[in-house]
Order: structure tokens, then sequence, then C-alpha cells
């Protein structure tokens, strides 16, 4: 019986090697709510427990039921009729399912019926149910838009969303995008509007809405009548009934159990939450972070069973007389695709615990500044935690969603001809690995993203300590080339800045990103490597790697090999 946490060495290692007293220590506000609250653990060693039975229990139905039911739930995806959404059946019985385990509240409040879980237990769920069904996390991660709620919303608005999220009862989804204002969201034009006693309704078109069928909508829309940029933005809760009508869903390349829908509003009676004007210079960019994290862990997932599709492929599969997983050529791909699930892995989890440490700090100074205790430290320390966060979050979903995509290409490629037919796996993977690095930004917003933290290099103090630290045996050559590394991105940095050239810049901010992150994952391994010998190989591979393609970026940089964008007209022409 195949249990996805279980069964899974390197997830297992990462569960172990948790750094997490503080931040369990935080959310559990030091194990008062245990006094209050039947389940909530009674102290760290308690809590540890009790995250590793829920993975296990989610590994479970994840090995056993969940993936069972995937190709199905392919070929039958959502469907629409008569202007309602269905869920595929086999998605409908995975909600019962997950439900009935009481996982749809994982990330919720005791006091409403949550589990109250760090960030990093819920991606490594998230992780699970993606490598079983990446269109199933789409829904089971939208428990985020209860979050929000719980973190912005009044204590009605409180009570009235977030139990229903827990029992199961509420599905959510995040109505952001519209026709016209994708990435853009600071042309969304959806208009918030209030009656004459002070009501608020909204009236105006969403599209590419995921879950756009579920209970509860948080929605950006335009309060500020007049206005056309970011700070006419508020956010909005409404319960999906008669005036929320689903116009069509679309017909997408992959995850099909998870619709996609145009909605319209029609004088939506709904809730302001938060503050007006704060829609998306705040709430939305904090709900990024998790959004982005999860679709982060959807992509690991998919490429946990890419990889495990080709590596069983290439053991039965003979080709001259032998299993061609005994041919260079593809033992050498599959080698790559595992070094690239465990730093992909390393960093999802590292880049958790820097988002866990911010919300929970930001809890703990609310709590210690209505207790009238001083916040002094925690404050500074919030400062840096929440620059590194801005930093790594963005860094992650770009290297995770484009390594996803690279393994389920090469997944296929293992596979030949035969992995292109619906009969196998490999094919469904492939679609669905295709959107992780589209929505919820695509690979070049998260470059944006990240860009300024590089520049200002927000983990120089980190970087000094590790460049300073002696690593044993072979490790310490390794530590030399990531140094070697870090003396390449000062450079290019360097050379990039004295061009005092913002066009210069934004081109060359891919590579200084990727720069960046081999720093930054290359000293991350090398500190995994000192606990595991096994991972000492996964080091050694990514560092002489990255030390390969940090010189080709470099390369890229002093070469101005993009320096072609400046006659882009005369080049693209028809």
């Amino acid at each position: 019986m195949p249990n996805f946490f279980t069964d899974n060495s390197d997830l297992l290692f990462q569960f172990n090697n948790l750094d997490y007293k503080r931040v369990v220590d935080m959310a559990e506000d030091n194990y008062e709510f245990a006094k209050e609250f039947k389940h909530a653990p009674v102290n760290y060693e308690d809590a540890m427990d009790n995250y590793r039975k829920v993975l296990e229990l989610t590994g479970d139905l994840c090995g056993n039921f969940i993936a069972g039911r995937a190709s199905e739930v392919d070929v039958e995806g959502a469907h629409f009729e008569n202007g309602k959404v269905e869920y595929a059946s086999g998605t409908q019985e995975n909600l019962k399912e997950l439900t009935n385990a009481d996982l749809m509240g994982m990330v919720l409040p005791h006091k409403f019926g949550g589990l109250n879980f760090p960030l990093n237990i819920y991606m490594m769920a998230t992780e699970l149910i993606a490598r079983a069904d990446a269109s199933l996390m789409n829904i089971f991660g939208l428990q985020d838009i209860a979050e929000m709620i719980e973190k912005y919303g009044t204590e009605e608005q409180k009570e009235k969303y977030i139990p229903g999220f827990c029992t199961g009862q509420y599905t959510g989804a995040m109505a952001l995008t519209e026709p016209d204002a994708g990435s853009d969201l600071q042309a969304v034009k959806l208009q918030a509007y209030q009656d004459e006693k002070g009501k608020w309704f909204l009236r105006g078109v969403k599209r590419f809405i995921t879950n756009g069928n579920a209970h509860v909508h948080l929605v950006l829309a335009r309060s500020e009548a007049g206005t056309k940029d970011g700070r006419g933005l508020s956010m909005f809760a409404c319960i999906a009934d008669k005036t929320v009508v689903v116009r069509r869903i679309e017909h997408k390349l992959g995850i099909h159990g998870s619709p996609t829908c145009e909605l319209q509003f029609n004088d939506t009676p709904c809730e302001l939450v938060g503050q007006r004007k704060f829609g998306l210079i705040k709430y939305v960019f904090d709900l990024m972070y998790r959004a982005r994290m999860g679709v982060s862990a959807q992509a690991l997932g998919i490429s946990q069973a890419a990889y495990e599709e080709a590596l069983m492929y290439a053991k039965d599969r003979e080709q001259f007389g032998k299993a061609i997983y005994n041919i260079p050529a593809v033992a050498n791909i599959l080698i790559d695709m595992r070094v690239m699930l465990e730093y992909n892995r390393s960093l999802l989890y590292s880049t958790g615990m820097y988002v866990d440490l911010k919300e929970k700090l930001d809890y703990t100074i609310a709590k210690y500044k209505k207790e009238g205790k001083s916040v002094t430290e925690l404050s500074e320390e919030l400062k840096y935690v929440t620059k590194v966060s801005n930093l790594l979050t963005p860094i992650t979903k770009y290297i995770l969603t484009e390594c996803s995509n690279k393994i389920t290409y090469d997944a296929l490629q293992i596979h030949g001809g035969t992995g292109y037919m619906r009969e196998f796996r490999i094919e469904r993977l492939a679609r669905d690995a295709r959107i992780t690095n589209i929505y919820e930004g695509t690979s070049q917003l998260q470059i944006v993203a990240a860009i300024s933290g590089v520049i200002n290099d927000i983990l120089k103090e980190n970087f000094d300590k590790k460049e300073k630290k002696q690593y044993p045996g072979g490790l310490a050559r390794l530590a030399n080339y990531v140094k070697e590394i870090r003396g390449i991105f000062y450079d290019c940095l360097k050379y990039v800045m004295d061009k005092k050239d913002s066009a210069f810049q934004d081109v060359a901010a891919k590579d200084l990103v990727e720069l960046y992150s081999y720093i930054y994952i290359g000293y991350m391994l090398l500190d995994e490597a000192e606990k595991d010998d096994r991972k000492i190989f996964t080091a050694n591979r990514y560092i002489i790697t990255s030390l390969a393609n940090a010189k080709k970026n470099a390369d890229t940089i002093k070469n101005e090999l993009f320096s072609d964008l400046l006659h882009s007209d005369k080049i693209l022409i028809q």
C-alpha cells in the first residue's frame, strides 16, 4: 500500500530536519491553546508528532485513493451545464475524503475548528496532493481565502466564513483577474459600490478564476469611483448566490479537475475585508505569499510524480537487450531530475521557514502590543525576515515551476513515443505542469519581483557567515566553488549598475537572479550534506553545474548578448 509521505525519503529528510521550535511555540501561543482546545498540542514534541501523523494520513489518502482517480478526473473534468459547474465524480469523492479526514481547515485556527498548522506542514500536504492529482490541489489550496479573512476580517466575518471552510462546507475562490487585467491588477475595473444604507455590492466581470464555482469569493474590486490605479482597489468577501453567474468554464490544456471560470457579479451583496484602498497594495501582496508557495508545492508534487514514472519506465523498458535504465544517457537524465527534485524541495521548505517566521512574528507582535509588552527587537527581526521572504518567495516560484516543466519534459522524453499517448500518466503530468509557471505570476514577473532584493544583496549577512564557515572534507572544495560563484555575481552586479541604464538592468535581471539563487541553494545544500552523506552527491552535482551556469550568465551580461533588444523592431519583422 503506497503512502506518498513515508515512501519519499527526501521529504522525510526535510520534515525530520525542520528547525521549527520557535515557529511552533509562537503558533500555539506557547501551548496556551491546549488549555482551551482538546486537540491542540501540549508541547513542541506533541505538535511535531501530530504534524507527522496528519502527513502520514494525507500520504495514505493520496497514495491509495486520490492518485488512482486522477486519470478519470482528467478525462471527465469539471463540466458546465445549464449555468452550473459540477466537479468530476472523482474530485467529489476526493473532497469528501479530505473533509472526513479534517484536512480542509489545516491552516485555520483551533477556535474555528481548524488544525492551526504552520505553512511548511501545509505545503508538505500540498506537495502530496499535487503528486496524486494536481487539479485537486487547486481546490484544497484555497484555504488561503479563509486565512485572509481570519487575518484581516472582523470578528463577525470570521465567525460567518471560517468554520465552514474547516468543515468542508465551503470552498473558496480568489477573484482577482479580469479580461483586461491579468498580471496588471492595477487595471481592475469590477465595481464595488454602496447603497444609501452603506451596504456594499459588486458589479462586473472576473476571468480565469480558479474554482470559480466556490461558495466563498474573495474579490478585488474598485471601491473608489474615478480612480484608475491600485490605490482605488479594496478587498471584499461574498457568498456565491444567484447574483454570481458562471458565464462559462475554460477548456484548458491541463488540470482538468479544477474549473476555471468566467464570472459575472450582478449587484452581489458583499462585505469589505480590512480597510478601503488596501486591496491591492497590501492584501493581494500578502495573499501572493501563500499563493506562490502553493503553486511551488504543486509544481514539486507534479515533478515527483513525473520522476517516479520515468524511473519506473526506464527500469521496465528494454531496448537493445537491456533496460534503458542502464543506458548512460538515460541514467544521466534521471540523475539530473533527482538532483532538481532535491534542491527544489530544499528551497521550498527553506523559504517556507522564513514565511512561517514572518507570519508568526506578525501574530506575536500584535499580541504583545495588546498586552503592553515591548516589541522593538521583534519588529527589527520582522523587517529582515519580511525582506528575505519577499526575495525568496518569487525565486522559489520561478525555479520550482520552471524545473517542473523541465522534469516532466524529460520524463516524457524517456518514455519515447509511448509517453505521448494518453494511456500513460506522464502525458497528463506534462500538461498539468505547464500552467505552474504561468498562473499566480509568470516566471518573468517573478524575476521582476525578486530583482530589487538581489540588487540590494538582502542575504549578504547570511552569505558572509557561510563563506567563513569551515566545511569538512570534500565539502570545502564545493564551498570554494560557491564562493567563486559569489564573486562572479558581484562582478556582474557591478557591471550592470555601473552602466546606469534601467533598460539594461531589466534585461540583465534574469541572469542576476539566477546567479543569486546558485549561491543561496549552494550553501543550503552544503549544510544539508553535513547532516546526511547522501546529500553530498546532490550538493556536488548542483554546485559544479551551477558554477558552469554562472559563467554562462556572466557571459550573457558582460558580452551584452541581449543587446539585440535595441534593434527588436528590425529583427521581429513579418
